[in-house]
């Protein structure tokens, strides 16, 4: 059928495609008949027959029938479960081509969402890690029986088959093993493993986590009920297999939800957290505290925030959307006083205790929004000269973003985990700042996440 358009692609058509780059999730994205296609798997550079798979008004799925000329970069996943698990989406890229990538991602998300000269700003190279392999220190795996057998690992790409994951490329030696042990005790223990359709059966999801630099390991049982049988020999059988386990936890979900935890946390052996250690600055993690997954970049991250602030000693910061204080903590040595804010008081109360054990007196931390408790201080007097924001994916509240325009601190240091809100919240924000310069860091190697640091300065006369 004709459009305006021109003809419009059909279901499992297949037809040509050049691949043009790659689109925010770590696929191609291509151009038939001038109708965007997306293709996972494929690489820029390469021309690919492709079968649409899914149509939308605006755009198109297809996926790759054949590689009629391949990209250069292209490599074989070391990892066998990548093609079916979708944990990672770039595995078959060449790494240091992945670094290049995810700059131009940025760069693609300030020209889509922007009005500023793209060309004319200084986007830096991508930081990378000098071994990509084995960085995250938590993992959260699903638990399910099939025949018998214990399985964990993780929801494969666009299905509900859970994909057994005896090793996982990205993840930490460390938490590799715990799973790999707890699953063998459930296993020999006969302890029932919940499953999702009948809502029968106890334990959910296995969660471990390591002290990268501490080597200290916490494993957390997720279970539907706090009644755990065989509780006593599943404990001794984690401390037998796993010699450096420092904390064993229960987390009670019983709720039908995608989320993990559950609100009910019980230490079963061991302590109610682990140490970690980040540059000079040491943490407690229990199970349900958010840390940072990769935290041998995460000190290159906060290093990068420490430049961009350039901080004198003299200045005020407020360390927007705080979590436990860690990147308002990296800077407080060199500043007048920091305040940080975060909607989850636990946060604020770990914060207080972090900047507490680190012998710091010129921090303040409050429960609330940002853009609430921003305003009272001002009222007060009090009027930051830096603000430093991480903020979920979602990007900053518009109402923040309106509070920081009436502040006007002189610096802005925006921390970022999505280039597309990144993008959205600067062309906000350039009514009255100019963007400095932006530092890519890859957190997540081998996946298509992106985050960066931006520095923006406040335009003169205002």
């Amino acid at each position: 059928m004709k459009t305006e358009q021109g003809i419009k692609i059909q279901l499992k058509q297949t037809f040509p495609l050049t691949i043009k780059r790659l689109g925010i999730n770590g696929e191609g994205v291509g151009y038939f008949k001038r109708q965007v296609v997306f293709v996972p798997g494929a690489l820029p550079g390469e021309e690919v027959v492709v079968e649409a798979t899914k149509i939308n008004p605006k755009f198109a799925e297809a996926k790759i029938k054949k590689i009629r000329v391949k990209s250069p970069h292209r490599v074989q996943p070391p990892c066998p479960f990548y093609e079916k698990c979708g944990g990672c989406q770039l595995q078959h890229l060449q790494y240091s081509e992945q670094l290049k990538e995810k700059r131009d991602i940025i760069i693609q998300s300030l020209e889509r969402h922007t009005k500023l000269k793209v060309d004319n700003l200084d986007i830096r190279e991508t930081i990378g890690m000098e071994n990509p392999w084995g960085y995250r220190n938590k993992s959260s795996f699903q638990v399910a029986l099939k025949n018998g057998k214990v399985l964990a690992g993780l929801y494969g790409m666009n299905s509900h088959q859970l994909i057994d994951i005896e090793h996982c490329a990205v993840q930490h030696s460390k938490t590799n093993e715990a799973v790999t042990s707890v699953k063998s005790i459930l296993q020999d223990l006969q302890i029932p493993i919940y499953n999702e359709k009948t809502g029968n059966g106890i334990i959910r999801t296995i969660v471990a986590r390591v002290g990268v630099e501490t080597g200290e390991l916490q494993v957390v049982l997720i279970t539907t009920q706090k009644d755990l049988p065989k509780k006593e020999f599943i404990i001794e059988g984690i401390q037998k297999r796993l010699p450096k386990v420092k904390s064993i936890v229960q987390n009670i979900n019983g709720e039908k939800t995608s989320l993990i935890f559950g609100e009910e946390t019980l230490a079963l052996a061991g302590e109610e957290f682990i140490q970690e250690t980040l540059g000079d600055l040491q943490f407690e993690l229990s199970a349900r505290t958010f840390f940072q997954l990769n935290p041998i970049q995460t000190v290159k991250l906060y290093n990068e925030v420490k430049k961009a602030a350039a901080l004198t000693g003299k200045e005020k910061i407020v360390d927007a959307y705080c979590g436990v204080g860690t990147i308002g903590l990296w800077l407080a040595d060199q500043a007048a006083e920091v305040r940080g804010m975060d909607v989850i008081p636990e946060s604020i109360d770990d914060a207080k205790k972090n900047a507490k054990r680190h012998g710091f007196t010129n921090t303040k931390y409050v429960p609330g929004k940002a853009e609430e408790v921003l305003p009272k201080w001002v009222k007060k007097g009090w009027k930051p000269d830096v603000i430093v924001v991480d903020p979920p994916r979602t990007g900053l509240d518009n109402q923040l973003l309106q509070t920081i325009l009436q502040v006007k601190p002189e610096k802005l240091i925006y921390v970022s985990c999505n280039p597309s809100t990144l993008a959205k919240d600067i062309q906000t924000l350039s009514s009255k700042y100019d963007v400095k310069y932006i530092q890519p860091v890859d957190m997540f190697p081998h996946t298509a996440h992106v985050e960066c640091i931006s520095q923006l300065i406040l335009k003169k006369g205002n």
